[in-house]
């Protein structure tokens, strides 16, 4: 903050002084406009693992709600694979260590 005197520039706010003033950073976005790049999520059929169980483990690891985590489940038993969900690449990458600890396969790939 500079005093209304224009007493001069304060401490290594570096130079991005056009003239004009104390508005910092006006006309660019702010940081959290950016979207991080999506991943998909995929869950892979096995044949060692309970149904319920998969299903819970959705539920515990994701916070989906019961039907939808058997919806999934049941898609990935019927055709190899189903998607769990979108999430940004470090969200996607720590699911998918997170379903391993667990015994069960998980993908991810650039949605």
């Amino acid at each position: 903050m500079s005093s209304i005197n224009g007493g001069g520039a304060q401490g290594g706010q570096g130079g991005g002084g056009a003239a004009g003033g104390p508005t910092k950073g006006a006309g660019r976005s702010p940081a959290p406009a950016r979207t991080l790049p999506q991943f998909r999520v995929l869950l892979h059929n096995d044949d060692v693992n309970e149904l319920r169980y998969v299903v819970r483990t959705i539920i515990e690891l994701t916070r989906m709600d019961s039907g939808r985590a058997m919806q999934v489940t049941v898609t990935a038993h019927t055709t190899g694979v189903a998607l769990v969900l979108h999430a940004h690449r470090e969200r996607a990458e720590l699911y998918r260590e997170q379903f391993a600890a667990r015994g069960l396969k998980v993908t991810i790939e650039p949605a």
